[in-house]
């Protein structure tokens, strides 16, 4: 998701090369990036913050103490720290940077072909020229949706967050099944994708709720009537309820609630 934000930031003229520090513990990676893009890289977390007025938090859960340790103290008052990491409060960034102007946000994958999602918050000492920037970087990647509560990012996280896959997961068992009664599975996927596609766009350009559309193409004692019942006889929609849940309760416990 890092070099999706960098890919993004680049492709929208937001930066330029020159102008972005980007640190890695890999060795391969920084001169992957260094070839690939024109940045400036480096291992060394504090040096890379250094260097610029935004600094992008792009890592691993499990890396995150580490970095607040070394970045402690470290940064300017002025500058803007914008995390993407999974789980990781305000508060604790707050603390754990000893820093005060701080952006939170949860993307998705599509991000990576700038069709994404972010969802994000932000501190009260983040000023509104700050919240501007970082809404250019987010929206360079898709949509963003900023939100007054942080409570909504972890709900974001179980919907739009994990989405893409549960959407996967579908679009794969549809196309297993399509197989099962005869498909080829070249054509069974260039259907399925292709179907996604087009029933996603058709909600986004008719306006009207996903139930009406849905009722419009059921007819009665139709194929898809009879598809739909076997559905709702496995419970489809209450599985997808207690999936989004599950996903939104480790999202909070990730933050130690």
């Amino acid at each position: 998701m890092g070099e999706a934000i960098l890919s993004a930031i680049l492709d929208k003229g937001l930066s330029t090369p020159r102008a972005i520090s980007v640190s890695d513990i890999d060795e391969a990676r920084r001169q992957y990036l260094e070839h690939k893009y024109g940045v400036a890289v480096m291992s060394d977390n504090r040096l890379a913050a250094e260097r610029g007025d935004i600094v992008i938090l792009a890592i691993k859960p499990q890396n995150l103490v580490d970095v607040m340790a070394e970045l402690n103290s470290q940064l300017k008052s002025a500058q803007l720290v914008l995390s993407i990491i999974a789980g990781a409060r305000i508060n604790t960034l707050r603390l754990g940077l000893n820093h005060n102007h701080v952006v939170r946000a949860m993307p998705n994958t599509p991000a990576q072909i700038g069709e994404g999602t972010s969802v994000w918050t932000a501190t009260g000492e983040v000023t509104e020229q700050q919240k501007q920037r970082a809404g250019s970087i987010l929206g360079a990647m898709g949509k963003e949706i900023y939100v007054n509560d942080e409570k909504y990012i972890d709900m974001a996280t179980a919907v739009s967050g994990s989405g893409p896959a549960y959407f996967f997961l579908f679009v794969e068992s549809l196309i297993d099944a399509a197989v099962d009664i005869g498909l080829p599975r070249d054509m069974a996927q260039e259907l399925v994708v292709q179907t996604m596609l087009g029933s996603g766009h058709f909600i986004q350009r008719s306006g009207k709720p996903p139930a009406e559309l849905r009722t419009m193409v059921t007819s009665r004692g139709g194929t898809t009537a009879e598809a739909l019942l076997q559905l709702e006889k496995g419970k489809f929609a209450q599985l997808v309820k207690q999936a989004v849940t599950a996903a939104y309760n480790k999202a909070r416990r990730l933050g130690g609630r």
